[in-house]
């Protein structure tokens, strides 16, 4: 069956390992780590499975380098097959196991710490790596098996990426008093787009909405934390998370109707790539602890 993918030199796991740490990394420079060694090394290595595959797999990008469909494609294989030798070794050699997580700022501060960092996971020979991703990252680092579980707003990806709902939340308006004698004033000063806002940039706001549609904020920031430190200054109003709920941190803070996002629900949910349950049957219970520990936290 494998007569002819070893007859003739260019094929190694050291080969393969080099063009998955160059497409992790997105240059030569980068995966050596300005090593000049490493680099030719690494330059070297890629031309050899090029010449093996004989197919391009990288091409220039600026200064740089990118991996090429085929390049991504390889790797994806060979990032495959060397998760599933590392798992193997681990079960071996009697080792705990690794998982790495991607979410939002707030969702990793608001919710996986407090769920990861309590005395019954700690005790477990189980270790988590938190890593701040947006939904377009977190995709494709579940694709290419750099990410091993991933929270998203998205109610869909591409395949064979999976999710399963862990809660849902509301977005709500809050504004100062100092600005706004009355919540009804907030609510006409909003719905004109005087009303100075801050907003984050990187969560789930419907900015396409047309409450939010042309609207300039006073301030922007990456999250919704961000965004509550900012209300606390009761300079701007801010749209936040229901479950982020001012009113125990400050006073003077009016809460503001606005009937058009408070119809609107967000999720957050768990997704994860099929391919790593099979890869390592830990995770299969890892993934069904993180669902049931986060839809309570939630």
């Amino acid at each position: 069956m494998f007569a002819r993918l070893f007859a003739e030199h260019g094929l190694s796991l050291d080969r393969l390992r080099a063009l998955v740490e160059v497409g992790a990394a997105g240059s030569i420079v980068m995966a050596a780590g300005g090593d000049p060694a490493k680099q030719s090394l690494y330059s070297r290595q890629i031309k050899e499975l090029e010449d093996f595959f004989r197919t391009t797999l990288t091409e220039r990008q600026g200064k740089g380098l990118r991996l090429t469909p085929s390049g991504r494609e390889l790797a994806r294989i060979a990032r495959f097959f060397l998760l599933g030798l590392a798992t193997f070794q681990r079960g071996c050699l009697a080792e705990g196991q690794a998982f790495r997580i991607g979410a939002s700022s707030t969702f990793i501060q608001l919710f996986l710490l407090p769920v990861l960092a309590n005395a019954p996971a700690v005790r477990t020979r189980i270790s988590y790596s938190l890593e701040t991703a947006a939904n377009d990252e977190v995709e494709r680092r579940l694709h290419d098996l750099t990410l091993d579980f991933g929270v998203v707003t998205s109610s869909a990806l591409s395949r064979p990426l999976q999710l399963a709902a862990v809660g849902e939340w509301r977005l709500r308006l809050w504004a100062p008093k100092a600005l706004c004698a009355s919540a009804r004033r907030a609510a006409e000063a909003f719905q004109a787009k005087r009303l100075p806002l801050v907003l984050p940039t990187q969560e789930p706001l419907p900015f396409e909405h047309p409450a939010l549609k042309d609207y300039e904020p006073r301030l922007t920031c990456p999250t919704f934390l961000e965004a509550n430190a900012a209300l606390q200054q009761q300079g701007a109003a801010a749209l936040l998370p229901d479950f982020i709920n001012p009113r125990t941190s400050a006073r003077g803070l009016l809460k503001v109707s606005v009937p058009a996002l408070d119809a609107e629900v967000f999720h957050y949910r768990l997704a994860w790539n099929p391919r790593l349950l099979r890869l390592n049957p830990h995770a299969s219970r890892v993934r069904d602890w993180l669902l049931e520990s986060l839809a309570e936290r939630l």
